[in-house]
């Protein structure tokens, strides 16, 4: 009734999709390492596929370019940031708009500085494709804080959208600055956002708020 040696035959191998998974990840990966260790204009194509294992012609059935190579990393990276900052939204502990400045400045410079390859996409590699990934993710995550301050009281119901986009787009102009200054994020640059980005805020902010 049962075949004696069906536990001992050789595993099936990895169908055609599966291998094709594979290889795009193997590729980003070595992608994501060369950006780490040597930066944007070190992760070409062919020194991403030498980096995997995979010919540079065979590069080519998985990517178009090195730009959609960029784009899927950098697209990983705004995935897991949004996680945080949906997980850091979720259990506030601000009681100052100073505070809230703060714990999502932290959050992202923290984030920056121990992913060099998302550094290097969000500033050193900025070209169209990536460029509007940013501005959308920016986007998305001001209105998403312009919501949580509302609700936890932080400004008054009336505060314009607008102010939370622009402060967003400072910042992120600044950590362009700072991340050009130094790998690492220059501190100087990064205090100098927070008492910029903080005060504009406060200007929406009731006294009890500060």
């Amino acid at each position: 009734m049962f075949d004696k040696n069906a536990t001992s035959r050789t595993p099936a191998r990895p169908t055609a999709q599966r291998r094709g998974l594979e290889r795009r990840k193997a590729i980003l990966d070595a992608a994501e390492a060369l950006l780490s260790e040597q930066g944007y204009e070190a992760a070409t194509l062919k020194a991403t596929g030498e980096r995997a294992g995979i010919p540079v012609a065979s590069m080519y059935h998985y990517f178009a370019d090195r730009y959609q190579v960029d784009a899927e990393l950098l697209q990983r990276h705004l995935g897991e940031l949004d996680r945080l900052i949906g997980a850091t939204l979720a259990e506030p502990r601000a009681r100052t708009l100073r505070d809230a400045a703060d714990i999502m400045i932290d959050l992202l410079l923290d984030y920056m500085r121990r992913h060099r390859s998302c550094t290097e996409l969000w500033f050193a590699g900025r070209h169209a494709t990536l460029d509007e990934m940013v501005r959308a993710f920016d986007e998305a995550q001001a209105e998403r804080l312009w919501r949580h301050l509302i609700e936890q009281r932080l400004v008054p119901a009336d505060t314009p959208l607008l102010a939370l986009l622009l402060a967003f787009e400072v910042g992120t102009r600044l950590f362009d600055i700072a991340f050009r200054r130094s790998p690492e994020g220059d501190d100087a640059t990064i205090d100098e956002a927070r008492r910029l980005v903080t005060a504009y805020l406060e200007t929406y902010a009731s006294e009890v708020a500060r």
